[in-house]
């Protein structure tokens, strides 16, 4: 689409519905992921030989390179339209193939099969697809987030063009408020508020921010956003800004994220082309401008305080509240900052309104939830439900449940700050009130699903390390009280552990938790106190009996085969990299430890569980 003027409101409208009927009337279609997921399954080459491909077969067939389509584990994804038919894991061979197939007979060896091996060709008979309820990411998959025409088709910015001309700025304040939105990055505050209290801040210059720095192990909720959809986060912070009375905004995206900056670079070009960023937006008068600042990739700067300091150009440090931003941010002045997915709701909202919204979703959590689904589990993807819906759905229905015949032990939602979810609590809703009492908290959408090879005592010591890492350094207990919970468990794992660490433990957790300057301090104890509240039994392995239970701590294995149940198969004697598997056909294993580099491959590779 090549825009020739900038748009009034009739104009925007007139733009959807000519982009509509250009949709409907274009010949058949292949979507295919170009999100880093599917990157890095080679989507690059795919599309490129899918785009030879039908210019040679002819047939008007075109090539549609889209955002993240959710089902990252099985890319690169393509899927065909009309009609809806989904393939998996596709090759540059599979081109001719491919294009042949639009329109026609699917091909049968690219189609998904559900785990009795029965091939699936539709999308929405998918259970990883059919049991979400996409608002947040309705366009995923969908457009080709470099056409602006397509976001425009798809009501891109109508709820701006709503805002500017059928709603004052309290009118939009009391619609978000109306909706239930929480934010989404972890905290849950309530959007409405948080907009309400910068709009009555009293002052001529207000900042607009969105924090697409997600940090959080096995998060991609906000990258995939951006890369599938930039134009819906656009849009939210330009609602914002009429709500507030800001000219101004900043978009924080960490510079691992290339793609989604690419995407948003040329969103934000286009977007002032037409004239819908910049001065004068829509012929209303308003105006308000943006630009993207790309943070170094320091976990602290996802707190507001720190990334705001980032921003003017000092180390990203959180500073005290209050003030808190509404009154004082970026440099000194009202500011209110919200994550990519809470503004990708925003343009919808308002569209639709804030009762729509809320007619989905629980008392106290409106709406849906985006998840980074990860770990042990068959189906690693972006996921969305309603709120109100069991962990359990997620994991084992859209999820697909544990690989192989290992069970599901335990769940890490809100990532390092979060805490674990024992299997026996799947049923547990998502809703924040619901997950804060089972001990784990919304955070901003990171799902690691664990199995029960997974040492709790381990992965408390992987989340403490990765947080006191990640700590800025700037107050006492953050800095010096993690690096002493890291030291204990630390050496817990290694077998060095004495009866009075635990108490140790949680007593540095009372503390760090009451005394540290920031969130990340003050929900760094959340992995530890989670997991002893669950898998209390765990620890208490590792000190008084020297054992991990999950015989995953290096230091407490032995690295021996037992006899009774050995099976003979010669598994771990091929997977031994050093040779120190000693195995003969028909002959129980057994493990020469001068040789032995307790690398562990032998017991991963082992399915019954011999290794000690």
């Amino acid at each position: 689409m090549t825009p020739a003027m900038k748009l009034d409101r009739a104009g925007l409208t007139a733009l959807r519905d000519r982009e509509r009927e250009l949709l409907k009337t274009a010949a058949p279609r292949i979507f295919c992921c170009s999100g880093t997921g599917c990157h890095a399954t080679g989507s690059i080459p795919l599309i490129e030989a899918l785009r030879d491909e039908a210019a040679r077969q002819g047939g008007g067939v075109q090539v549609v390179e889209t955002g993240c389509n959710g089902f990252c584990a099985l890319g690169p994804v393509v899927v065909m339209q009309p009609g809806g038919i989904l393939y998996c894991k596709v090759r540059v061979e599979d081109a001719a193939d491919v294009v042949a197939s639009a329109g026609g007979e699917p091909v049968e060896r690219l189609l998904y099969r559900d785990p009795s091996g029965t091939a699936v060709a539709s999308m929405d008979e998918i259970p990883f697809f059919a049991l979400q309820r996409p608002r947040t990411l309705r366009n995923k998959g969908r457009i080709d987030p470099e056409n602006i025409g397509h976001a425009i088709a798809h009501d891109g910015y109508q709820g701006l063009a709503k805002a500017l001309f059928d709603m004052d700025p309290a009118g939009i304040v009391e619609e978000m408020r109306a909706s239930g939105l929480r934010g989404r990055g972890g905290a849950g505050f309530p959007t409405g508020l948080k907009w309400k209290f910068a709009a009555a801040s009293p002052g001529d210059v207000k900042y607009v921010l969105c924090n697409a720095d997600e940090g959080d192990p096995g998060a991609f909720m906000d990258r995939s956003i951006l890369e599938s959809d930039p134009h819906a986060v656009l849009e939210g912070m330009l609602v914002a800004a009429v709500a507030i009375g800001s000219r101004q905004g900043y978009i924080y995206c960490r510079s691992e994220y290339p793609l989604a900056i690419k995407r948003l670079t040329i969103a934000i070009g286009q977007a002032r082309e037409l004239g819908l960023l910049g001065e004068n937006i829509l012929g209303s008068g308003f105006s308000f401008d943006l630009e993207i600042y790309q943070g170094a990739g320091a976990f602290v700067c996802g707190e507001e305080t720190a990334l705001m300091r980032s921003i003017e150009g000092k180390r990203g440090m959180p500073v005290p509240r209050p003030p808190f931003p509404a009154q004082q941010g970026l440099w000194g002045k009202p500011t209110i900052l919200n994550n990519v997915e809470t503004l990708a709701n925003v343009g919808r909202i308002i569209r639709l309104g804030g009762v729509r919204y809320a007619s989905v979703g629980t008392e106290g959590s409106k709406g849906t939830k985006v998840f980074a689904l990860s770990g042990d589990v068959n189906n690693i993807g972006l996921v969305e439900v309603d709120m109100g819906t069991p962990l359990s759905v997620l994991v084992n229905d859209i999820g697909g449940g544990v690989p192989g015949k290992r069970k599901c032990k335990a769940v890490q939602l809100g990532g390092p700050s979060g805490g674990s979810i024992p299997a026996h609590l799947l049923d547990t809703p998502v809703d924040y009130e619901a997950i804060s009492q089972a001990g784990a908290i919304m955070g901003s959408g990171g799902v690691i699903v664990m199995d029960d090879r997974t040492c709790m005592v381990d992965m408390a010591r992987f989340f403490m390390d990765f947080i006191q890492d990640e700590s800025c350094g700037k107050c006492t207990p953050c800095r010096e009280g993690t690096r002493r919970q890291l030291e204990i468990l630390t050496r817990i794992c290694e077998g060095k552990g004495v009866p009075g660490d635990l108490r140790i433990l949680e007593d540095l957790a009372a503390v760090i938790t009451d005394a540290s300057l920031c969130g990340l301090g003050q929900t760094a104890s959340n992995p530890i106190l989670s997991a002893l509240r669950h898998f209390r039994d765990e620890f208490e392995a590792h000190i008084n009996e020297r054992r991990c239970p999950a015989k995953r701590c290096v230091a407490l294995l032995r690295f021996e085969v037992r006899e009774d149940l050995c099976r003979k198969c010669g598994l771990c004697h091929k997977a031994c990299p050093a040779g120190a598997v000693i195995w003969a056909k028909k002959q129980v294993a057994r493990i020469d430890r001068e040789k032995c580099v307790r690398c562990l491959a032998c017991f991963q590779a082992c399915p019954f569980d011999c290794i000690e």
